[in-house]
């Protein structure tokens, strides 16, 4: 694995476990911001193995499901649900009101933390 790779991956626990904390604080909103960026760095993570850098989120969004998705190397779901958290971000950052649940947050996470287990997986082939 590439040591930017890995520093990648570090970035994505890290955003993780802001996330389980910002749970224990009930603080709901911020949670979306915490867990997209952690699929976004997994992802990010994973094209750089490629070579891939990419400077927009759309790029990254994009050439993940290009390269990962359409060659079946990833499960779809991965990519829905990268997708699905940045819109939840952008409605955290940008509005008044989210509204993120707790069921919702939590949901982020388990996501978030299903990608990591699986691009860790994928990485250590």
């Amino acid at each position: 694995m590439k040591e930017d790779t890995r520093k990648l991956l570090n970035k994505a626990e890290q955003a993780l476990r802001t996330a389980h904390a910002l749970l224990q604080l009930a603080d709901m909103e911020f949670i979306a911001g915490r867990a997209y960026y952690a699929m976004f760095y997994i992802a990010e993570a994973l094209l750089h193995e490629k070579d891939l850098v990419f400077r927009k989120h759309s790029g990254v969004h994009g050439a993940f499901g290009k390269n990962f998705i359409k060659t079946g190397e990833f499960d779809q779901k991965y990519h829905q649900w990268m997708i699905e958290a940045f819109n939840k971000r952008l409605l955290s950052d940008y509005t008044f009101d989210a509204n993120m649940t707790k069921k919702n947050a939590e949901e982020m996470i388990v996501r978030a933390d299903d990608f990591l287990r699986a691009a860790k997986h994928y990485l250590s082939k």
